[in-house]
């Protein structure tokens, strides 16, 4: 028999395909790897996910969660469909993928792209097992507290010196004014930046004196999109990539740059909201440039620690706490190495976290279970 082999040594431990043709679930569990302990990942809800990006996106976890020093491996869950189907629809279908997952303890759900805190609190109630959950559930909701940009805020303050960037009055683009980089954006302002450019699904808005963020927080919080914002000159959505800017935040898609497009982008300094957001070639276009990106699991593992420290029962001041020491220390560590050896951020940032994974895998009885 010829031996099946879809990842590596690190994992993936277990791909488990979901399927309910009574409510029309069909959805995938990755776990990539548990030495360091349970798995902790979003449930991403987009009609055009699959597994290859569940794949992906574990890995990036397992990373993450190492990088962070935190005491979880790393998983992640996709579910096929519109995130904006009727309520009590996406309640049938994360309920019964939860009720599917019921017994799969190597992994704990939480908020990713297309859900949010009351969809982690279906799934508690399913099978009592996720994090950012409700504050009435005695959780901490990362989206409505920001807790992935409080990371990037503070990746911001330990990257800037490594770009010869001044937060005050630097230029911030963001991609994706969702809950990540809307929070981002705010954080950075009432830090001395300035939002000159933003997008989402409806286009893209620039304006060079600086966008108000307060008013775009309020017309995401109606449903509306960036480009009802009055004032604001409007472009088409990927346009974004070409505002220059000191900061550039992608918060959207995974791969939205790419080696097509990469040399439009003109920046200092970015900020990997989303996970896996560039391709490896646009990374390594960038590194040559002399650009700094400071790479997705390092940036924006806020979200990640503060859903570690919700589950180990911590509070709100303690989590954040933790992120900003967290993030800051591996951000100036990854930049300083990288620095020092010529190499791109992410490879240094990937030794860092694989070699913590490796140290875990050795003191296992088994190397990934």
């Amino acid at each position: 028999m010829n031996e099946i082999r879809l990842g590596d040594d690190l994992g993936p431990a277990k791909i488990i395909q979901v399927s309910e043709p009574r409510v029309g679930l069909n959805a995938v569990l990755v776990v990539d790897n548990v030495a360091c302990g349970p798995s902790i990942g979003g449930l991403r809800m987009a009609p055009d996910v699959t597994i290859e990006e569940c794949m992906r996106l574990a890995r990036a976890m397992t990373l993450k969660n190492a990088a962070a020093g935190l005491a979880h491996g790393g998983g992640k869950s996709v579910l096929v469909g519109d995130p904006r189907v009727a309520r009590a629809k996406k309640e049938a279908l994360i309920r019964a993928f939860a009720h599917a997952l019921r017994n799969e303890t190597d992994y704990i759900f939480g908020p990713d792209m297309g859900t949010d805190e009351a969809c982690m609190a279906w799934v508690k109630d399913e099978i009592g097992r996720a994090v950012g959950l409700p504050a009435a559930f005695g959780g901490l909701p990362l989206d409505t507290l920001g807790a992935t940009a409080w990371g990037l805020l503070h990746s911001a303050q330990a990257a800037a010196p490594f770009a010869s960037v001044d937060l005050k009055g630097a230029r911030v683009v963001v991609q994706g004014f969702g809950a990540v980089g809307r929070h981002s954006a705010r954080f950075l302002v009432e830090h001395g930046a300035k939002l000159v450019g933003a997008s989402d699904s409806t286009g893209t808005i620039v304006d060079p004196s600086g966008l108000d963020v307060t008013a775009l927080e309020r017309l995401k919080q109606q449903g509306r999109g960036v480009t009802d914002l009055k004032g604001a000159q409007k472009l088409d959505r990927d346009a974004v990539i070409g505002i220059e800017c000191e900061i550039w935040i992608p918060a959207a898609r995974p791969d939205v740059v790419h080696a097509d497009n990469v040399g439009r982008l003109r920046t200092r300094l970015v900020l990997q909201g989303a996970n896996i957001p560039f391709t490896a070639e646009a990374e390594q276009a960038l590194h040559e440039r002399g650009v700094i990106v400071v790479p997705d699991f390092v940036a924006n593992a806020g979200g990640v620690i503060c859903a570690a420290m919700e589950y180990a029962g911590a509070s709100r001041v303690v989590a954040f706490d933790a992120i900003s020491e967290r993030v800051r220390e591996n951000t100036a560590t990854v930049l300083a190495k990288a620095k020092a050896d010529g190499q791109l951020p992410r490879r240094a940032a990937q030794a860092l976290a694989e070699a913590r994974v490796r140290e875990a895998m050795a003191l296992r009885r088994f190397s990934i279970m």
